[in-house]
């Protein structure tokens, strides 16, 4: 399939891209926010109770936070210190698709599902973005892998460790992780009629390890909500955190009467699969178009090296959340492993096969994307924000001859439509992290004006906000959440210091302050990117001021 030499520089250069990513500024909202909530742990030394700034928080268990709160204990408070657990979360999830892809296939397809999940585009995001969904990937195919070995070779240790697992990612977002566990598990269990499996008792034993796991976080939410009925969540008293996680949460989502609705366009999922699974985008498309076409030509029979697992999975899984009231394109971050599975065995297909067209039309499409990303690198470096060094260019101009090469050598076109695929995910992937991402990150003023207060010598906790809008990346980097004021509890205060906007600025004008020392940032929220502020002659048009005033 591909030589161990070159799988292994490919795995290295991907490990090497992750790495650089996990030294970029926080994104805000999430990334930011959720460090926030782990950062307030360690301090208050309060790991049972989550808060998001001044409010209960109940709509995500505690898991992310708690191991996030974990790697602060152990390495500081530091943007890379939040990411461990994300990175690590993440190779366990490539590691379970290896061994997922060779219990249903072979070694090959293994290794194949690995480097496709590792470099598929939403999963580098994750590890750089860190949100839920990183720890809720690596276990959720983690507990799949573990429980289809335990289907298929009937070992206890193997529903121990899918137990464990499933607690694992039940503790990190909720119902959402048995659906992600339990949509495959049922597809393979129904093909294979091994239906006895779950009549053992080795699945008591397995319940036992599933609970235990989740007893932590089910304390937590019993010590924070359900011993204090009188606690207003969400316009609500006498909510229960027992409840919540078990019963109301996937309701609340479902219909977006928790979170608020955002989408109801059924097919948001569809087109956001068409840059998430990034290079191997069309090749995952064909790979399930083929799978669903052999399954009618079969007649759903169960054939010899075939399975449904993966195909089941992901089809059941996307027309649940299309449901959902409540959208976001990471949501589809748990699909990644169970398409890189039926991907890889796809490719791998062509190792002993004579589809000659197919595989010259594939390669086709994988020159196509690989163009594009050369657009697209060429457009950030020297239009969007181009490069300051030379060096720059010159490390970019090897990259692009290092890939030329591979384009152009005389090899099997499988082998070419794995490394230029994976090429494609590296250079697109390291531009992002060593010089957009970084250059992006200069116009989130919470971030830097940060830094400006570290520089000035700016006392943290003399530092006020004047409205409930959150700011996670100057708490984050201040290391102390800014505090909440009206303008009636300064009115009669000196010596402090006011993170305002435009409008809040001129109100404190025309309320009569003054003030002797002001500092601006630019801000815009970067997560949400547009063409007019990617265009450096308009970009300015889009931009708004943050200040930090000393009041005197």
């Amino acid at each position: 399939m591909i030589s161990n030499i070159r799988y292994w520089f490919l795995i290295l250069l991907v490990i090497l891209v992750y790495i650089a990513g996990m030294f970029v500024t926080l994104f805000e909202n999430d990334s930011a926010q959720f460090a926030v909530m782990a950062m307030r742990m360690v301090q208050e030394n309060d790991f049972l109770s989550l808060f998001k700034g001044p409010e209960e928080y109940l709509d995500k268990p505690h898991m992310h936070y708690w191991l996030a709160a974990i790697s602060f204990k152990i390495f500081g408070i530091h943007d890379w210190a939040y990411r461990i657990p994300g990175l690590l979360a993440t190779l366990l999830g490539a590691y379970s698709c290896f061994g997922l892809g060779r219990l249903l296939y072979n070694a090959n397809t293994g290794k194949m599902a690995a480097l496709v999940f590792m470099t598929a585009q939403t999963i580098v995001l994750s590890v750089i973005d860190v949100r839920t969904d990183a720890v809720l990937t690596g276990f959720t195919i983690f507990a799949i892998w573990q429980l289809t070995s335990y289907i298929q070779k009937g070992q206890l240790k193997h529903i121990i460790l899918g137990a464990f697992g499933a607690g694992m990612a039940f503790s990190t977002k909720g119902q959402i992780a048995l659906v992600v566990i339990g949509f495959p598990i049922l597809c393979h269990l129904a093909y294979t009629a091994k239906w006895k499996s779950l009549f053992n008792w080795r699945v008591l034993i397995a319940l036992l390890v599933f609970v235990i796991t989740i007893a932590p976080m089910l304390y937590a939410y019993y010590h924070q909500f359900d011993l204090h009925p009188e606690k207003v969540v969400r316009g609500r008293s006498g909510r229960s955190g027992i409840l919540f996680i078990f019963w109301e949460q996937s309701f609340e989502r479902m219909s977006g009467t928790g979170m608020g609705k955002n989408s109801s366009d059924y097919f948001f999922f569809f087109h956001t699969f068409l840059w998430v699974f990034l290079p191997w985008t069309l090749i995952g498309i064909a790979a399930l178009a083929s799978r669903i076409k052999w399954l009618f030509k079969s007649k759903f029979k169960k054939e010899p090296g075939l399975e449904i697992l993966t195909l089941g999975g992901i089809v059941l899984i996307f027309i649940t959340i299309s449901f959902a009231q409540f959208k976001l394109p990471h949501y589809l971050n748990i699909t990644m492993p169970l398409f890189a599975v039926l991907t890889a065995a796809y490719l791998c297909g062509f190792c002993t096969s004579d589809r000659q067209k197919t595989v010259r039309l594939l390669l086709g499409t994988q020159y196509f994307i690989l163009s594009l990303v050369f657009i697209v690198t060429v457009m950030l470096c020297y239009f969007v924000f181009k490069f300051e060094n030379y060096y720059a260019s010159v490390l970019l101009g090897l990259a692009f001859v290092l890939i030329v090469y591979f384009s152009l050598k005389r090899e099997a076109p499988h082998l070419r439509i794995i490394t230029l695929s994976v090429y494609s995910s590296l250079l697109l992937n390291v531009v992002l992290n060593a010089h957009f991402y970084p250059s992006l990150l200069t116009y989130q003023a919470g971030s830097t004006m940060a830094h400006t207060v570290k520089e000035n010598n700016v006392p943290v906790d003399a530092i006020y906000k004047l409205s409930t809008h959150h700011t996670w990346a100057l708490d984050f980097y201040n290391k102390e959440p800014v505090k909440i004021v009206s303008y009636e509890d300064i009115k009669n205060k000196s010596d402090f210091w006011i993170y305002a906007t435009d409008a809040q600025l001129r109100e404190l004008q025309n309320r009569g302050f003054d003030w002797d020392r002001q500092f601006t940032e630019n801000q815009f929220r970067i997560t949400r990117l547009q063409k007019k502020f990617l265009d450096p002659s308009t970009r300015k048009k889009v931009l708004n001021k943050m200040y930090l005033i000393h009041v005197y």
